[in-house]
């Protein structure tokens, strides 16, 4: 079980719900530091068919614009990797910048530099996507304690977090009860990662 203070990514595939997420967070005031997804954001930097460097700081900076874009509901922003008194959205380009800690690569997205957040910051992380959990050979996975075969999360997610023993839970946000449970330090469903 999953409760505050933690890491929430909120996935670029919720752009639409985004405003009713930013909602039930303010609405409980947790400890949590959002770390925003690239969405429409990095489509447009994939669809240029940068590599490599290029394409890793062009995708941070997508991170950023989905950043911006869920402030508009009423989150702040923050550029302080850190666990805030209540839901801040970090803009993550600067701290990355200064720290640069994962591989430039198509593998790494803002799954795994949620992973990296949450493990820099000694908290649990929660992904919130638009799947029910992690799927692998057409089945639900309930807890995962190896890495598996999956298109639900970046490549390297599995490996980072589970080699990092980071806890880690992926819930959809297509379910906001699912959300509150969380927040409320309640079982929901979804997919545990490394407990």
């Amino acid at each position: 079980m999953i409760s505050p203070p933690l890491v929430l990514k909120i996935g670029g595939s919720l752009y639409p719900r985004a405003e009713r997420i930013c909602s039930t967070l303010r609405g409980r005031s947790p400890p949590v530091l959002v770390v925003p997804g690239g969405g429409p954001f990095a489509r447009v930097v994939r669809g240029t068919g940068a590599q490599g460097t290029e394409a890793h700081w062009m995708a941070v900076s997508a991170m950023e614009q989905y950043g911006w874009y869920l402030s508009r509901f009423g989150l702040p922003v923050t550029e302080k990797l850190a666990i805030p008194g209540t839901p801040h959205v970090l803009l993550p380009y600067s701290v990355l910048r200064s720290r640069d800690p994962l591989p430039h690569s198509w593998d790494v997205t803002s799954d795994t530099i949620a992973a990296w957040c949450a493990r820099s910051l000694g908290v649990p992380l929660v992904l919130l996507k638009s799947v029910d959990g992690i799927r692998s050979g057409g089945n639900l996975l309930h807890a995962i304690s190896t890495p598996v075969r999956t298109g639900d999360v970046d490549p390297c997610f599995l490996e980072y977090t589970l080699g990092h023993g980071i806890p880690a839970m992926v819930i959809s946000g297509l379910h906001p009860e699912r959300l509150c449970a969380v927040l409320d330090g309640l079982e929901t469903t979804g997919t545990t990662i490394g407990f």
